[in-house]
């Protein structure tokens, strides 16, 4: 007998029914249940669609980058492209999936690492497919002036090789110019200019504004040349500061002036004198600022855009439909030299970077942690195949206890019988030099800015500003100090007084350990600290600096003290990515997302983006004391001495 067929469609209906709904059967459900059920239920509904969302984009990205193919070989008669972006820097300022997701978008975290730079020129230098190399420095948002020299010494290196380099700018400014001037050609288009207009330092001045405010704030600071704090407590920048500020960068800017001349075999001084006499020089050229840069010597040719194409695409190769030569970016160039493994169980040469202010805890990208730099030299001090060690370090400083930290695993580093040499790049003060200090030999550019050996701290109050607005504080305590660094209260002479003494006891401190480090009396270092910045070359002169050489001859040495000879490996030490950052940035470069960014497919992951970081951390972090150290305010080994 021929059995019924079951009715699947009709059972899971009726099944699906069956299941009671409390928000819906409830008897004594009212009117705001029902809202409240709906709403959770859209929500719910919301967060699965999106993670659902990002789920099949992250898919699409692993399909296309699988199918995409690896890298091509590469053709003969290329040219290395090094358009430079944003600011050039030792470590990335953002987080790995902050760079990925800005890749994939099409917005880009400018920013380009000095190393890289420089590796894809050493390697350019050798490799038998790159004919010539095109730089291109208008992208340039920020160069220190270490970095420049640095770079423009790898540029030099590179012409040795007899291979043609070019430089191109829509507009030089001074920086971007010392790099092009090392070229065979400097080309500049016929709208630009070439601006060499100096140094300078100007910051902004709050005293004026607080006395409006009633905000009133108390700079407590060892040494008159500690200026960081002055913008605080006064209206106009003080001699002290202005006398020592322009002693370092005139050295600077001389030594500026002095490598654009002989790059471009140039008289400084009459360099200084068509600087002196632009106004009246531009007014001869009639405003055209490029013609004039051309009939300065400054460069050799106005051409516009199309025209350098054909001029590289003439002394190279032409290049495919979509492109006027043939050409490879330097970061694609790079990937490819990185996608060699190394050989294991080489020893090396450890490269742990300090770059950015230094705080408290794990500082992230962009500042120097001192838990996560110290577990950084911890690591490199118990790798087996790590040697020696290279500190590279860009920083301003920032508070004192993490300095400390960090410093003491440079001591421990050298306990365990491993050398350390610091390289300093554009900037290496106050707290920057306190990590610094005690490498087995220190290395800066000339033109490195180092030194500002003093401490500051600084503590706001506002009873004013209170009682302005109708507000006031008042209340009993059982001593005399409870309450007695309350910001909304006047503070107390005598803890104004207690918090000097920890500053003189901090400084006491620094320029001991410095004087032990560098040994010299304490009093020598006295007389060359309070707070005073000096140029790379200055510091060198007063002990402070031991030899003038980059990051190259800081590796060589130190694989020198630890008898390595050439048989040996450089390796940077830093916090790895996670598995999906490091997949995320692999196939934000693979081109894998061009195809979906075009159709709007990559938007929805732009949430996940890091909000741009602000100066208000800084400000905050110079406002409040570290957790748990018993003091009332943040005591800083800090130079606010950058220029523009």
């Amino acid at each position: 007998m021929k059995q019924p067929r079951l009715n699947l469609q009709h059972i899971d209906h009726t099944l699906e029914f069956s299941l009671p709904d409390p928000l819906m059967t409830a008897p004594q459900q009212g009117p705001f249940r029902r809202f409240f059920g709906g709403l959770f239920r859209a929500v719910d509904f919301s967060r699965r669609l999106a993670m659902n969302a990002i789920f099949l984009i992250v898919m699409l990205i692993v399909l296309v980058a699988l199918f995409s193919g690896g890298h091509g070989a590469l053709e003969q008669k290329t040219t290395l492209v090094l358009n430079l972006q944003g600011a050039i820097v030792e470590q990335y300022t953002a987080a790995p999936l902050d760079r990925a997701l800005g890749e994939s978008l099409g917005d880009p975290v400018k920013e380009t690492r000095l190393r890289d730079i420089t590796q894809a020129l050493q390697a350019a230098a050798t490799d038998a497919h790159i004919t010539q190399v095109l730089l291109i420095t208008h992208g340039i948002a920020g160069i220190g002036p270490a970095s420049t020299r640095e770079l423009a010494a790898a540029l030099r290196t590179f012409r040795k090789s007899g291979k043609k380099l070019y430089a191109y700018a829509d507009g030089y400014e001074q920086r971007g110019y010392l790099l092009a001037a090392q070229a065979d050609e400097v080309l500049l288009h016929p709208q630009g200019a070439v601006l060499l207009e100096g140094l300078g330092r100007y910051r902004t001045y709050f005293k004026d504004a607080f006395d409006k405010f009633g905000i009133e704030a108390h700079l407590f600071r060892v040494g008159e040349y500690k200026s960081a704090g002055e913008p605080y407590i006064r209206a106009d920048s003080s001699p002290e500061a202005d006398e020592a500020d322009l002693y370092w960068m005139n050295d600077v800017w001389s030594r500026h002036l002095a490598d654009i001349a002989e790059a471009r075999k140039l008289d400084v001084a009459t360099l200084k004198a068509q600087i002196d006499d632009y106004p009246n020089q531009l007014h001869a050229a009639h405003g055209d600022l490029a013609q004039l840069a051309k009939s300065q010597g400054l460069v050799d040719a106005l051409v516009t855009r199309d025209e350098l194409e054909a001029r590289i695409a003439a002394s190279g190769a032409p290049g495919d439909d979509a492109r006027s030569f043939r050409q490879i970016g330097f970061l694609d160039y790079v990937q490819r030299a990185n996608a060699v493994p190394q050989m294991p169980g080489r020893s090396a040469v450890a490269i742990v970077v300090a770059e950015g202010e230094i705080v408290d805890g794990d500082g992230g990208p962009g500042n120097i942690g001192g838990e996560s730099t110290s577990a950084l030299l911890r690591d490199a001090r118990e790798a087996d195949d790590v040697k020696a060690v290279v500190l590279r370090v860009n920083s301003p400083g920032g508070s004192v206890f993490p300095s400390e930290l960090i410093r003491r695993e440079v001591e421990l580093i050298q306990a365990a019988g491993k050398p350390v040499v610091v390289s300093m790049g554009d900037l290496a003060a106050s707290g920057g030099y306190w990590i610094s200090m005690d490498a087995d030999r220190i290395y800066a550019d000339p033109s490195t800015i180092t030194g500002s050996i003093g401490i500051f701290g600084l503590f706001f109050h506002v009873p004013e500003a209170m009682r302005n607005g109708g507000l006031n504080t008042d209340g009993v305590g059982t001593t005399w100090l409870a309450g007695a660094f309350d910001p909304a209260r006047p503070l107390d002479p005598k803890v104004g007084a207690m918090i000097q003494d920890v500053l003189d006891a901090g400084y006491r401190d620094f320029t001991s350990k410095v004087a032990a480090a560098r040994k010299q009396d304490v009093a020598a270092i006295d007389a060359i600290a309070r707070g005073r910045v000096w140029s790379g070359a200055q510091a060198k002169q007063h002990g402070l600096v031991d030899a003038f050489g980059g990051l190259e001859a800081a590796v060589a040495d130190a694989a020198e003290r630890a008898k390595l000879g050439t048989d040996h490996v450089t390796r940077y030490i830093e916090k790895p990515p996670s598995l999906f950052e490091s997949f995320m940035i692999e196939a934000s470069r693979s081109g894998a997302t061009a195809l979906l960014r075009e159709h709007g497919l990559l938007t929805p992951l732009s949430f996940l983006r890091e909000p741009a970081k602000t100066d208000l951390a800084r400000l905050q972090r110079l406002m409040h004391a570290r957790p748990g150290s018993g003091l009332p305010i943040a005591i800083q080994a800090h130079c606010e001495c950058g220029v523009r």
